[in-house]
């Protein structure tokens, strides 16, 4: 079963040796990542790709149309690893133009356990509604709740008791905002980084 992924796998590695003998010594000693990904499940998203790092040097959590919730207990216990034991200095939180997500957050069909986990996108819409609905191209729109969502998971990230205690500690941290662009392959900084408690106003 799956004998092409394995294949792969090994053809992977075999290049990453090739390239570099003791890569892989180095990765079972200790990860020591600067950052971490939050990121969309979507699998046109690869989060190392993306910004070309190799393994051991992103730490990432991905789920889906990239939600930082309170209460989520996977995300919390990604966050609280990456802040206070990796010690990254930035939190990236990476949404992607035409997220399905996203969309269908906001569409008025009913899919069961995902609405519950898009209510977040509602809400946001709901706090942007008029100038979202001033914008008459649909996709525009929706490319524009994608960065609001991200705006908001920002917030969420920066409002965190990990992230702030990590601030009052005098940790190094900063917390940011892209979106990336499935056309291009490029991301693009929404300029709302947080790097202090002062920040978030």
């Amino acid at each position: 079963m799956l004998d092409h992924l394995k294949a792969n796998n090994r053809a992977w590695a075999a290049r990453k040796i090739a390239a570099d003998p003791g890569f892989f010594k180095r990765l079972v000693g200790q990860q020591a990542p600067q950052y971490l990904w939050i990121g969309c499940a979507d699998s046109r998203v690869p989060a190392n790709e993306i910004v070309d790092l190799d393994p051991g040097e992103l730490f990432v959590h991905r789920n889906i149309s990239n939600l930082a919730p309170p209460q989520d207990a996977n995300y919390l216990s990604v966050l609280q690893f990456a802040v206070d034991v990796l010690k990254v200095r930035h939190i990236m939180v990476v949404g992607h133009y035409g997220c399905g997500g996203v969309a269908a957050a906001v569409d008025g069909q009913r899919r069961g356990l995902v609405d519950h986990w898009l209510h977040p996108i509602r809400e946001v819409y709901a706090d942007n509604r008029q100038a979202l609905e001033a914008i008459s191209d649909k996709r525009v729109r929706l490319d524009r709740l994608c960065e609001l969502n991200v705006i908001r998971q920002v917030r969420n990230v920066a409002s965190d008791v990990f992230v702030q205690d990590a601030w009052g500690r005098g940790q190094p941290l900063s917390v940011h905002g892209w979106v990336y662009s499935l056309a291009t392959g490029l991301v693009n900084d929404l300029n709302v980084t947080i790097r202090r408690p002062e920040d978030l106003g």
